[in-house]
């Protein structure tokens, strides 16, 4: 089809167009000689062809002359600059080499490349060889500039100053005396000075950038890169880009704390050491996603713009690389032995690997490792699931069997809620995790079909803390029973309750429970109260009674009145000296209590007083049994619940 389209043009041509047709003849004949690549006999005929169409095609020959000899000039010029020893881009490069040279140097790479593009007919073999050579040294020297370039201009990362405010979490992991199970030993409120936070991790600003190679620099990278892909170079370029900033990255991740760790070397990783890798590679995915990933994307979009499969191999070689090591971490992580102070981290690392997703599929993520990606977060979520299971468990088959001393908020308790104060922050990916979970949980809470029909319109963490807490309420009403004092069991059981309360109410459990959860354990604590009165009390309430007395308020047995405040006093003093022991931690429900019995105890011995106390205090030794008066037992009241055992000197007093 060309040839028929350039025959009609020479034909038109023959009418006497003059000098200017002439030329423009030559012009055509140039380009079809220019164009032709085949075998030299091929060629030779197709110019016997052309020639019998026109006579004004009789010189060309000379042209070929002419082309060649131009050809020969211009690869001595290019020549001189290539393989000359001191150019400005050599085999060992200078750092201080002139712009110039280097410009030089490559205008002499163009000239040959264009030669090689622009070979006449018939091309001086000698030409065509020594062309071919030039290329091939310029081509090895720019491979290693290429690699000096990259290597020399390569920016460190600075990973403090990536970090903008870490978020920590008021809750730490110390130990709480008592015995209990080891699993639930770790986790307590800040009480020492020693204080292990939970940090979230640190934060990063939506247009952050940084700066992976020189800016000066990509230019005269792009400028190599596009010769050596014209040249046929491009895997070699390719080979040298990737393996250079795959090391570069690796030595970025080391800078973020990320180690090469086997998955049996992570296993044998103590916990505290671990939650530290955990809590670095958080970071370090976000980090390595969001900054250096993507930097990496661009720079290879914009130092490979000439070749779409140069562009898209480099930034997948090395994504490959840095992903598939963060990638082995987490999947370790995933496997290793679950215990319930694993869990936040855990999902601490699901959500940094769930969040930047978004970005690998906008920066052309090979698919094996997007893929890879996803499966690994596919086990994390696993892992979290099951370790959350694991704690529920946990909490129903605690089993210590050593009462607290006075009754005091037991280490389950403060465990269980300040844990699961802390998956309040969680809500959303445990809602997405738990949304296919069995309905168990609600076996335990319905009363009836209606109160089973709204459990199961609630979000699934409400109903897994609400059979949580539901767990850990009989949990602790056993518990209670190891005490033998009847008032003793619900001292204990209102502290526990209370701070259940206490821990919902203050924090954000309260937009998950609702306020009903803590009307209905108000209520609870109330009848918890009115049990421990009744307890508590009853036998010394019971001894300011008229039954048994015999007659009224003015024959009333002495004998009896004697040994009733007798029996009074002896009731009053043990439930003193045994309840300074206890310890209601609350202020106001240790005041509460003590309203509470001074308004069943005071008007009930101001009564039996009134009747029943003037026919002892006219008598001798009076004051041996009227031991008290009502200022002495309220005063007496206030030393309840404080946790440490008065000495009761002034009882002794009274009874000397």
């Amino acid at each position: 089809m060309t040839t028929t389209t350039a025959t009609g043009s020479l034909t038109s041509g023959g009418g006497g167009e003059g000098g200017g047709a002439d030329d423009r003849v030559m012009a055509t004949a140039q380009q079809i000689v220019n164009s032709l690549n085949t075998t030299k006999n091929v060629r030779e005929d197709m110019l016997l062809i052309l020639s019998s169409f026109d006579n004004r095609l009789s010189n060309i020959s000379d042209l070929i002359k002419t082309v060649s000899s131009s050809q020969s000039s211009v690869l001595d010029a290019a020549e001189k600059i290539i393989l000359r020893s001191d150019s400005g881009i050599s085999s060992t490069v200078s750092c201080d080499e002139s712009p110039k040279e280097t410009r030089d140097y490559l205008s002499a790479v163009d000239e040959i490349l264009d030669l090689l593009d622009n070979l006449s007919v018939e091309p001086d073999l000698e030409v065509l060889d020594r062309a071919e050579t030039a290329v091939q040294v310029a081509m090895s020297r720019l491979e290693d500039e290429f690699r000096h370039i990259l290597i020399r201009n390569t920016v460190p990362l600075d990973a403090q100053s990536l970090y903008g405010s870490i978020r920590r979490v008021s809750l730490s992991f110390t130990a709480n005396e008592g015995e209990i199970d080891e699993d639930f030993a770790s986790f307590g409120e800040v009480e020492t000075e020693s204080v292990c936070f939970h940090e979230r991790g640190a934060s990063l600003g939506d247009d952050l950038c940084v700066d992976l190679i020189n800016s000066e620099a990509v230019v005269e990278l792009k400028e190599i890169a596009d010769r050596m892909i014209r040249s046929g170079y491009e895997k070699e370029c390719v080979q040298v880009y990737s393996s250079v900033r795959r090391e570069a990255l690796d030595e970025c991740l080391a800078s973020l704390g990320v180690e090469k760790l086997s998955i049996e070397e992570v296993q044998k990783i103590e916990w505290k050491s671990l939650d530290e890798k955990m809590k670095k590679w958080v970071q370090a995915v976000k980090i390595g996603v969001r900054l250096l990933l993507s930097g990496e994307r661009r720079l290879c979009d914009v130092i490979f713009n000439g070749s779409d499969s140069a562009r898209e191999v480099c930034f997948n070689e090395i994504a490959k690389g840095c992903l598939m090591q963060l990638l082995n971490f987490a999947e370790a992580v995933s496997i290793v032995r679950r215990s319930s102070e694993k869990l936040f981290r855990i999902l601490d690392m699901y959500d940094a690997l769930s969040n930047v997703f978004p970005d690998l599929e906008a920066m052309a993520m090979d698919r094996f490792v997007y893929g890879e990606a996803k499966g690994v977060l596919d086990g994390l979520g696993g892992a979290a699931r099951g370790t959350f299971v694991e704690f529920e468990n946990a909490v129903k088959s605690e089993t210590s069997r050593k009462p607290m001393l006075g009754g005091e908020i037991h280490p389950l308790t403060r465990y269980v809620m300040n844990y699961v104060k802390l998956l309040v922050d969680y809500g959303d990916t445990l809602n997405f995790l738990l949304e296919n979970d069995d309905d168990d949980e609600l076996n335990g809470l319905q009363n009836d079909d209606g109160e089973r029909l709204q459990l199961e319109s609630m979000a699934p963490i409400t109903r897994r803390l609400l059979a949580l807490l539901s767990t850990l309420e009989s949990n602790l009403e056993e518990k209670s029973r190891l005490y033998e004092d009847g008032a003793m069991q619900y001292i204990f059981l209102m502290n526990n309750i209370l701070y259940m309360v206490q821990k919902v109410k203050d924090s954000e459990l309260i937009k998950i429970l609702g306020d009903q959860w803590v009307r209905k354990h108000r209520g609870q604590i109330r009848q918890y109260a009115t049990a421990y009165l009744r307890a508590a009390w009853s036998k010394a309430l019971s001894c300011l009674k008229d039954e048994g007395i015999g007659g009224s308020s003015n024959n009333a047995s002495k004998v009896a009145l004697k040994e009733r405040f007798k029996s009074f006093n002896a009731c009053f003093e043990e439930i003193y000296r045994i309840q300074t022991g206890w310890k209601v931690p609350d202020p106001q429900l240790r005041e509460e209590l003590r309203i509470s019995i001074s308004e069943k105890v005071l008007p009930a011995y101001r009564s039996f007083m009134g009747r029943f106390g003037s026919q002892l205090e006219s008598g001798r030794h009076a004051g041996k049994y009227i031991k008290y008066t009502l200022d002495d037992l309220e005063n007496y009241l206030v030393d309840l619940f404080e946790g440490t055992p008065l000495v009761l000197h002034h009882l002794r007093r009274k009874s000397s």
